[in-house]
């Protein structure tokens, strides 16, 4: 994948910007975000968890990075500033966004929409035409190339990456269906009401089209990954809305 002439160095330094949402609380990792962000927890001796999507992004070629925050995240700008570092031919950075009072905005992040659009001036201060835009506490491993050429190959203004999960998942996650064209029909968010559930389940059929080799009944969730184009997100956001899975 990252042979094609399309992904070259300088395609993704021009044209591809990536966003990690560091600023959730953490409350159910209580205590281990006691004093930290839950990116900021360690995670195999030195590392945090927010190396797994910063690796996941220079494995990819992507090396133009910002990560948001808010909750105690001393230890994670820290963690940061003294991990990567790039020459200065790549154009690369990892850089923090944190969350901040300004004199047209007082709140703090109210969701991860919100904390997007307060940070679009500093975006939109770099070129690209594709923003990525992921989790900072999610455990995988994961080729973004993959994903940008499939959302390009379509012509998508969104692409949402899905994993299949099992029904006592479903309450924690925003589960979707499609149609034949991997066209987003319906988006439920943690849906709680077993009627629901029974609802968005995944037909059989679609498991061999998915590449899903499982006889288990399976539900499709959202991993809140998403590719934007420039253009989308920046219509997406002129509103007032806080969230990207419940709102937007």
């Amino acid at each position: 994948m990252a042979s094609n002439p399309i992904f070259s160095a300088s395609f993704l330094s021009r044209n591809v910007l990536s966003v990690i949402l560091g600023g959730g609380a953490g409350t159910r990792l209580y205590p281990l975000t006691k004093e930290r962000s839950k990116p900021a927890v360690p995670l195999g001796g030195k590392y945090r968890l927010v190396d797994v999507p910063i690796s996941n992004c220079i494995n990819s070629g992507m090396q133009r990075i910002y990560v948001m925050t808010q909750f105690l995240s001393a230890s994670l700008h820290r963690h940061i500033s003294q991990s990567y570092k790039f020459d200065h031919f790549s154009r690369g950075f990892v850089e923090i966004l944190a969350a901040e009072q300004t004199p047209t905005s007082t709140s703090w992040y109210e969701g991860t929409a919100d904390a997007v659009r307060k940070n679009l001036i500093h975006l939109t201060s770099q070129p690209f035409e594709y923003l990525i835009i992921l989790s900072g506490d999610q455990l995988y491993r994961m080729n973004y190339l993959e994903m940008l050429a499939h959302h390009i190959e379509k012509g998508a203004d969104l692409t949402v990456a899905t994993i299949p999960v099992e029904k006592e998942s479903v309450p924690g996650f925003g589960i979707m269906q499609m149609n034949d064209s991997n066209e987003i029909t319906r988006f439920e968010e943690k849906p709680q009401d077993p009627s629901l559930q029974e609802e968005l389940k995944l037909p059989k059929d679609w498991y061999p089209k998915l590449d899903i080799h499982s006889d288990k009944e399976l539900w499709l969730a959202s991993m809140g990954i998403y590719v934007f184009n420039r253009q989308t997100i920046l219509e997406l956001l002129d509103n007032a809305h806080t969230d990207f899975g419940k709102h937007i």
